[in-house]
């Protein structure tokens, strides 16, 4: 009974204050260690009184971006050993690489069953009914956590058991969620599905279109997500060009628009992602990440010609 009770209370505690407390807070750094720290912990009392699966999608997906932040960490270091032609350190990095994807990959999976056991299968055309702002948040969380676990598996180049379906499901049940409310990324992640997922464009659709259009939301707002789909279904047509204007277009929304205090949180984790794409692009070019304070620049940029003044004439 005191164990039962006990579990009551922190599963209610933390999706009541903990959760809305981290959200507002936008140090990447200690959500990722609570997560990976706390899990246990919390998902324990699922032994003595009801699963925790609505905690379960937040605590997993944030687990799931710690290991998604090494293996990225793992690729730029691939990358510039590759750029320094060290073959045996680049291929050594890689490995480390797919092996944190397919952690990821594990960890989102097991964030998206527990938003499917707590919410109900996601889009079948039926809608769950929100208990208030957090939970619709956490919906929107969970379907985030599906499309990364299928991307986290590719990346891996391993199986682990994700639905290739998955996407398309995600699309569907972002319907569910008013995409004014939610800073355009709905609208974002549905169009982003669109691009990459051949035949998946509805007729007289522009995946492209929609996300622009998010990305001003998004701004507006002051909590960036769109962005973030916006390059990645950039980089998935190949188009690096695009990829360099959202991350232009973010770098300089930041110095105009600050995020929103109760989604601070969201936002520095879109920023953190924008990052590294430009990481990437950066060290495959020069071989060193984007320069400190020069986020929304690159190295090929044409440099402003300064006016000089001829001296000659006043000796």
């Amino acid at each position: 009974m005191i164990y039962k009770t006990t579990g009551d209370v922190m599963q209610g505690f933390s999706r009541d204050h903990t959760v809305p407390y981290l959200m507002g807070n936008d140090d990447l750094a200690m959500g990722c260690a609570m997560s990976e720290a706390t899990a246990p912990l919390l998902m324990s009392f699922g032994r003595v009184t009801s699963e925790p699966d609505q905690l379960a999608v937040m605590l997993y997906l944030s687990a799931g971006g710690c290991a998604e932040e090494k293996a990225r960490e793992h690729e730029l270091a691939g990358l510039a050993a590759m750029n320094a032609l060290n073959a045996n350190e680049a291929e050594d990095a890689m490995i480390r690489q797919k092996r944190a994807y397919a952690l990821a990959s594990e960890r989102y999976y097991k964030a998206w069953k527990h938003h499917n056991t707590y919410y109900g299968e996601p889009g079948n055309g039926e809608c769950p009914g929100f208990d208030g702002d957090m939970d619709e948040f956490i919906y929107m969380a969970g379907l985030l956590s599906g499309l990364q676990a299928l991307n986290a598996q590719i990346q891996s180049t391993s199986s682990i058991g994700v639905p290739a379906n998955i996407g398309s499901i995600v699309a569907r049940a972002t319907s569910c969620l008013e995409n004014d409310k939610w800073w355009g990324a709905p609208m974002a992640l549905r169009a982003t599905v669109w691009a990459m997922v051949p035949g998946a464009q509805p007729q007289g659709e522009n995946a492209f279109e929609r996300l622009a259009i998010a990305d001003k939301q998004g701004e507006e707002a002051g909590v960036r997500l769109p962005h973030v789909f916006h390059a990645i279904a950039a980089i998935n047509k190949g188009d690096h060009d695009m990829v360099k204007d959202v991350i232009r277009e973010h770098a300089q929304s930041l110095e105009e628009n600050p995020a929103d205090e109760d989604w601070r949180f969201v936002d520095a984790m879109a920023t953190n992602m924008i990052v590294a794409i430009s990481d990437r692009l950066w060290v495959e070019n020069t071989g060193h990440r984007t320069p400190l304070g020069q986020l929304g620049s690159f190295w090929d940029d044409k440099q402003e010609e300064v006016e000089t003044m001829n001296l000659d004439a006043l000796l």
